[in-house]
């Protein structure tokens, strides 16, 4: 048997993000967002998902335009 993952809506993921729903649709069309799941025509996200791409948006600085920006050992 698979497991299926839990999703969210467009929604709940905005909120998740603290990101407004006209944000994730504008990033899903052009291909900037969070990996989404389409389902009989609705759209889910799926939570570890949402915090992998927020992984991928951390950055060091504003001139920062590479993927996520390496750990620094202390």
């Amino acid at each position: 048997m698979h497991d299926t993952p839990s999703l969210l809506t467009i929604d709940q993921a905005a909120e998740r993000l603290g990101v407004s729903p006209s944000f994730l649709n504008k990033r899903r069309h052009d291909g900037t967002g969070p990996t989404y799941f389409k389902v009989a025509g609705k759209i889910g996200y799926a939570p570890e998902d949402l915090a992998a791409w927020l992984v991928a948006q951390r950055r060091r600085s504003t001139a920062d335009t590479s993927a996520a920006a390496p750990e620094v050992s202390r």
